[in-house]
């Protein structure tokens, strides 16, 4: 009786994990439970003014207390930089649900250099991550006034391993790909503001920013390929 009991745990698991991916091939129409179809990672609405909506957040204009509305407030805030640089200021979800699929979401929120050199001054500790940047806590004030600023950028990490074909049928055929080494290639989307990282070894990661600004995720690609 165990060992079914054992067995029937085993097949339940294995068949939650294949439905995972599957939640990226299913068509929009699919029934399952009802859910805002804009927060799927492939909505992504470009608009007339350069800008971009991705996750129910329109990138330059979204503030952090709007993702909070979203995706709620339990969100990790810091000043993420290198030795010497004055970083940017992320929040860090562990875990966020974009309709049915769920992943990490790192929001980079727009902030100046003169902020974030002061909120170094006023920062409550710094520790040392594992790419040896510096993981900088924010001081209470300072995490209030963020709850205004904007939303620069978007990333997400999906829970589930994506290939190459699941990603061009929910996003297309990319304008370029660039391939960094034998692991990690990244295909662009410039017109909606999407760079999706297929990891050969790892997870695959999708950044969004404004089709306007898309240079800056596209340039440093190309200078690390050559």
């Amino acid at each position: 009786m165990r060992l079914i009991k054992s067995i029937a745990l085993f097949v339940a698991i294995v068949i939650v994990l294949l439905a995972v991916p599957l939640l990226f091939l299913l068509g929009d129409g699919a029934e399952r439970a009802p859910y805002d179809e804009g927060l799927l990672p492939w909505r992504i609405e470009r608009l007339p003014n350069g800008a971009s909506r991705a996750f129910g957040l329109t990138l330059g204009e979204s503030t952090l207390a709007d993702a909070y509305r979203r995706f709620g407030d339990d969100a990790k805030i810091a000043l993420i930089a290198a030795q010497g640089e004055s970083g940017s200021v992320e929040a860090y979800y562990d875990s966020a649900q974009a309709g049915p699929i769920t992943g990490k979401m790192i929001l980079t929120l727009e902030t100046t250099q003169p902020q974030r050199e002061a909120m170094l001054q006023r920062a409550v500790k710094a520790e040392v991550t594992e790419n040896a940047a510096r993981r900088i806590t924010l001081a209470e004030a300072d995490l209030q006034e963020l709850r205004q600023a904007r939303i620069a950028g978007i990333t997400f990490i999906p829970s589930a391993n994506l290939t190459e074909d699941i990603v061009e049928q929910r996003f297309g055929t990319p304008g370029e790909k660039i391939r960094i080494d034998e692991r990690i290639t990244h295909w662009l989307y410039p017109e909606k503001g999407l760079d999706v990282q297929l990891d050969a070894k790892g997870k695959e990661v999708l950044q969004y920013v404004a089709p306007a600004d898309f240079s800056r995720l596209r340039d440093p690609l190309r200078a690390a390929a050559q």
